[in-house]
């Protein structure tokens, strides 16, 4: 992988957190002079986010699995079967957390 391209991605990165971190800021100061409280930002996660992050976990690898199978046995080239594979099911696992989260809110 070509390190102008990382580097190109981490600098947008930076700057996009800069930024986001400014609105946020200028966001609660204009909350705070209007006499109300920034509660608002720091709501409660109702289902844990180890479950996110372990179901996510479970896709990335399924998505290695998978993508490894897919490059051995087509014509494929290896770069594009593993991300592919790996976008596939990280988001599919995303996809089921939400399900999962949706139900468990219902519950509440």
């Amino acid at each position: 992988m070509d390190f102008d391209f990382i580097v190109g991605i981490a600098f947008f990165a930076v700057v996009y957190g800069i930024f986001h971190l400014y609105i946020r800021r200028k966001e609660r100061l204009a909350l705070i002079e209007k006499g109300l409280t920034a509660n608002i930002f720091n709501s409660e996660a109702n289902v844990s986010p180890s479950l996110k992050y372990g179901i996510f976990c479970i896709g990335i690898a399924l998505g290695f699995l998978f993508g490894d199978m897919l490059a051995k046995s087509t014509n494929l080239e290896e770069g594009v079967a593993y991300v592919s594979m790996i976008f596939l099911f990280g988001g599919s696992s995303l996809v089921i957390y939400y399900f999962i989260a949706k139900k468990h809110a219902r519950k509440e």
